[in-house]
């Protein structure tokens, strides 16, 4: 199943001049501005109930829909917050998984490894297969996010979290992706946004996939086997919030491809791949979902983030500061 025709055709009128009968749509545009003030409101007011916990709170997301590169910057906060003797831990909600019983908590050496993609979400087994750090899984994510206080994390990575006012936060990260940015300006459906883009004077630091953050792309990996990919023409997989970027990145890496994109979160079967001739590609959150059903056909390609020196100093800084002052 790719990509369906709906999401195209709406991704497509999305990021480029509005056209005219997307107007027809602003009674909807306008009705999700309302909802989105009034609700921003009564949690400000304590209205709604907002639960601060006891360790810092860094919260990632973006205003868009779909993806921006969110995972691989909670990936590289993980591995560095590790590399410094901290016990981070990360929540999230999920999505695409199939749990029923929350928190579901992904800790290493545990039964609860055995449990599959499709039950925890691809995004929170591949960030605990990457990092062996403690996943909370909960769409609840204050009450995920104090199950990882009780099991002794000192900070809390609440991953695409920036609408989930319910959980307070002391840092605000905005991912942004820097060539698709914020499509036409509008909210949904007319446009991309889930907020706003005034909301981002209130973030603490913006991250420009593409530009002050980029992905550096490692060495093309077999799923179930030791064999160097040789073929430079390839099928390229993906189920990412925005396939095009995997697909350019493969074509700048010279490899000749046939894109495949399917929805994001999308649970692989053996059959989507039965009609593929020769090698395929696809990304590392893919990757996890085909482990189980694997053949000599594919790999994968992992990444790794780099921050602009400034941008990564800053970071570190506010998150040094944030653990000092709740230490």
């Amino acid at each position: 199943m790719a990509v369906s025709a709906t999401q195209q055709f709406f991704e497509r009128l999305w990021y480029r001049p509005t056209v005219w009968w997307l107007w027809l749509l602003l009674p909807l545009q306008l009705l999700l501005r309302l909802v989105v003030f009034t609700r921003r409101k009564l949690y400000a007011l304590g209205l709604f109930k907002s639960t601060r916990l006891s360790k810092p709170v860094v919260v990632i997301g973006n205003i868009t829909v779909g993806g921006t590169g969110k995972t691989p910057l909670a990936i590289y906060i993980l591995e560095w917050l590790q590399s410094e003797g901290y016990k981070p831990g990360l929540v999230t909600r999920g999505y695409g998984g199939s749990a029923i019983n929350f928190p579901l908590v992904l800790v290493g050496n545990s039964n609860q490894n055995s449990l599959e993609p499709s039950v925890t979400g691809d995004e929170p087994f591949l960030i605990h297969q990457r990092t062996g750090a403690l996943v909370a899984i909960d769409p609840v994510r204050s009450r995920g996010g104090q199950k990882l206080v009780e099991l002794g994390c000192d900070i809390i990575i609440c991953d695409d979290g920036l609408q989930h006012y319910a959980l307070e936060r002391d840092l605000e990260l905005v991912v942004i992706d820097a060539k698709r940015q914020f499509g036409n300006g509008w909210l949904m459906p007319m446009g991309p946004l889930r907020e706003p883009k005034s909301r981002l004077k209130s973030t603490d630091l913006a991250v420009i996939n593409g530009d002050t953050m980029r992905l550096k792309p490692g060495d093309i990996t077999a799923l179930c086997h030791d064999k160097e990919l040789v073929s430079k023409t390839v099928n390229a997989v993906a189920a990412i919030g925005n396939p095009q970027r995997f697909f350019d990145t493969l074509e700048n890496l010279g490899y000749k491809l046939t894109p495949l994109a399917f929805p994001d979160h999308h649970q692989y079967t053996r059959d989507d791949f039965a009609a593929l001739d020769g090698p395929i590609v696809m990304t590392e959150k893919d990757a996890v979902k085909c482990q189980r059903f694997a053949d000599d056909r594919m790999y994968y390609l992992p990444v790794s983030t780099e921050l602009e020196a400034a941008l990564a100093t800053e970071l570190k800084q506010k998150i040094t500061a944030l653990l000092a002052t709740k230490a």
